[in-house]
């Protein structure tokens, strides 16, 4: 089997020896809760975001007074943040009639926020760019990628520190059960680029709600590998029939490949009619290989590649 070809999804682990990877993997020791709850606070302390704290006081407050039932409006939020309620039931499918609304689950520390940005970073399938570079990387046949394959470890990964950067992270054990959860519905996806020696040296995972995706994180261990992975990713939405990925906030690799910010208004109109439409139940297969994924012209033949 060639690095480019489809890999047949493989036999699923027994109950029990799934139930202990991910007990396994999705666990942090008393001193790395610690270090997240005191980056966590110096995170929620940086000027920028201390105007957001009284109001997030009050939501708090008020919330211990009289528990709000059901979801938040998403356009009344209670900080810059985009903070707007306190996730009392984050089961598999809350979670995702929030999705359905634009609000998503975050926290560093403390409990579970609905938050709805004041602004997303979404792309529209057919604005997909990818750069010659990557073209020419994915035609080498160096790597493999599945969909669905290895989604504890994916997750982990994205929790994983990153070089030369201050170890905090919203994916806490916490939000990786609730995404396993999801991910056992049939609601979450990964991806997962392997190299010749069948390592797992790239990823990301989101979530499916009809034809909206939305991307919550990805990792690279080997150049650009993640990018190889979206590519393929947004290859399969477009054929199934997808209409936009939300990427959440604005990050330099996802401005490479075609997002864009759009203010919220605009974001929930986008959304109001993608998650009625079928998507794609069940687990994901690759269904094309790496050669055909970079020959691939998004909106049409035609649109100039650049670097």
């Amino acid at each position: 089997m060639t690095p480019t070809t489809a890999v047949a999804d493989p036999a699923p682990d027994s109950p029990g020896a799934c139930d202990a990877r991910r007990r396994a993997l999705f666990h942090e020791s008393l001193g790395q809760r610690l270090q997240r709850v005191a980056l966590g606070t110096a995170w929620a302390l940086k000027p920028p975001r201390l105007q957001g704290l009284p109001g997030l006081a009050r939501l708090w407050a008020l919330d211990l007074v009289d528990p709000a039932a059901g979801l938040p409006d998403p356009d009344r939020t209670v900080n810059p943040f985009g903070i707007c309620g306190i996730v009392h039931d984050p089961s598999p499918a809350t979670v995702l009639a929030a999705y359905r609304e634009g609000l998503f689950p975050f926290a560093h520390v403390g409990p579970l926020k609905w938050v709805s940005p004041a602004e997303r970073c979404i792309l529209r399938l057919d604005e997909l760019h990818i750069a010659k570079r990557l073209r020419r990387q994915m035609r080498q046949g160096r790597y493999t990628v599945t969909f669905d394959r290895d989604f504890p470890g994916v997750i982990t990964a994205c929790a994983g520190r990153r070089e030369g950067r201050w170890h905090l992270t919203w994916i806490t054990p916490r939000i990786m059960r609730l995404y396993a959860d999801m991910f056992d519905a049939g609601q979450v996806h990964s991806f997962e680029v392997w190299n010749e020696a069948g390592a797992l040296v790239g990823g990301g995972y989101g979530v499916a709600a009809g034809g909206a995706f939305f991307t919550e994180s990805q990792f690279s261990h080997e150049p650009n590998t993640s990018k190889i992975g979206f590519t393929v990713l947004h290859w399969h939405l477009a054929r199934w029939g997808f209409r936009i990925d939300d990427g959440k906030w604005p990050t330099p690799t996802i401005l490479d490949m075609g997002f864009r910010t759009v203010p919220r208004g605009e974001f929930r109109a986008l959304l109001a009619d993608a998650p009625a439409l079928p998507g794609k139940p069940g687990r994901w297969s690759v269904e094309t290989d790496l050669a055909t994924v970079a020959a691939w012209q998004p909106g049409g033949a035609g649109k100039p590649d650049k670097d």
